[in-house]
């Protein structure tokens, strides 16, 4: 970061966005040449359309693995948005195929609407939990699939799916009990995907009544996720949403801090609230607290620093570079260098694997490889960075 700091500089600002067209152009490159080849034909299970959970380190299905439910909505979603984007004319039907399969096999057998949990290696159920964080992102996956394919059914499923939620797990405190389970303490991070989920469905209809669903998401977030005093999001909460008191209240994971900035910009663009105050200073605690030397984010944190989980995930470093282009748009002078290097980091650390289009999961306290399996699962992180990466350029123009 450094050494882009005195480029930019010593060249001026139009290095540095030559630079970012060029990173955001290699991301994109990427996904298009690499990931979605692979998993197009490694991914999906011949007999069952089904996606499988992971791509081993040779770069094939990990055939003993379970397979968690939620796998086929966000693998949906990464197939419509491939689509939609004009990436992978294949993208529609296998979308469609990934949530036809969890319809016909993995819908939940009782309960009158949602999904189960988790299938085993021949992609059976095995777990009929219904959780809130799985649902979240089969409601994301609808709304891609409409918005990209314009068909009734899949907001139709988004509409059910709400209903659902609403009536079985609605909280009087606010958001929504973790699912049908006894559960030891409630979590932030369902919520924020459902913000996402129904931004998206705001995008996808431009009906309000989505909007206000964000709304009252925002409300929690302002009151109990976000930390004024210490300027830190919390995770975890017992179910009046009051802060754990023990290590696991401590947690605080710099990546959803990050992932929270790029929700908050997307619905200030939308509902016209005022959410700078919040989105500058998760963008610099988050920096502060959960930086690695060498520019990973580090999976978890306290809020005075101290360093919980020193492994880094590479979900982590997507979430940075979506946040520091909206910095770059808030005329941040430091973030245009934090997104380049976030995607020269990217490809350093993560997009490294001996297969074109897999990558390595997660790396150590010294930056070592600790998990180099594949999960499917973090392909929606990175379409969405390859998304905003190109979009962002739209945006700075479009406020010139």
């Amino acid at each position: 970061m450094h050494s882009l700091r005195l480029r930019a500089t010593a060249e001026g600002p139009e290095f540095m966005s030559h630079a970012l067209r060029a990173a955001a152009s290699r991301l994109e490159h990427w996904i298009r040449q690499d990931a979605l080849p692979l998993w197009l034909e490694r991914g999906i299970a011949p007999q069952t359309r089904a996606h499988y959970e992971r791509l081993t380190p040779e770069g094939v299905p990990d055939l003993a693995a379970s397979t968690r439910v939620r796998v086929q909505a966000r693998q949906a979603f990464f197939f419509a948005a491939a689509y939609h984007r004009g990436w992978c004319p294949e993208g529609k039907a296998t979308a469609k195929a990934l949530l036809e399969f969890v319809h016909q096999h993995a819908a939940h057998p009782t309960a009158g609407a949602g999904y189960t949990h988790l299938l085993n290696p021949e992609f059976v159920v095995v777990d009929t939990r219904q959780d809130l964080y799985d649902h979240a992102f089969f409601l994301l996956a609808n709304a891609w699939c409409y918005r990209a394919f314009g068909e009734q059914q899949y907001l139709d499923e988004a509409n059910t799916l709400v209903a659902h939620l609403d009536e079985k797990f609605g909280s009087s405190v606010g958001g929504w009990i973790e699912g049908d389970y006894a559960y030891p303490y409630r979590r932030q991070n369902p919520h924020m995907h459902l913000f996402e989920a129904f931004l998206a469905l705001h995008d996808a209809t431009g009906d309000a009544k989505w909007l206000a669903r964000v709304g009252e998401l925002f409300a929690l977030f302002q009151t109990r996720f976000f930390d004024a005093p210490l300027g830190v999001l919390f995770e975890f909460f017992d179910d009046n949403w009051v802060r754990l008191p023990n290590a696991k209240g401590d947690t605080v994971e710099p990546g959803h801090m990050m992932e929270w900035v790029w929700l908050l910009d997307w619905y200030g663009r939308r509902s016209g609230r005022p959410v700078a105050r919040y989105i500058d200073t998760l963008y610099k605690r988050g920096l502060a607290i959960g930086l690695a030397p060498s520019g990973l984010l580090y999976d978890a944190v306290a809020a005075d620093g101290r360093i919980i989980d020193p492994n880094k995930r590479c979900w982590g470093i997507t979430e940075l570079i979506k946040a520091s282009l909206v910095q770059i748009r808030a005329g941040n002078p430091a973030a245009e260098a934090i997104a380049i290097k976030g995607v020269e980091d990217l490809f350093t650390y993560y997009l490294c694997a001996s297969t074109p289009g897999s990558y390595v999961d997660q790396r150590g306290p010294q930056d070592e490889v600790v998990v180099d399996v594949a999960p499917a699962s973090t392909l929606y992180h990175l379409i969405v960075a390859a998304m905003e990466l190109l979009d962002h350029f739209e945006l700075v123009a479009s406020a010139r």
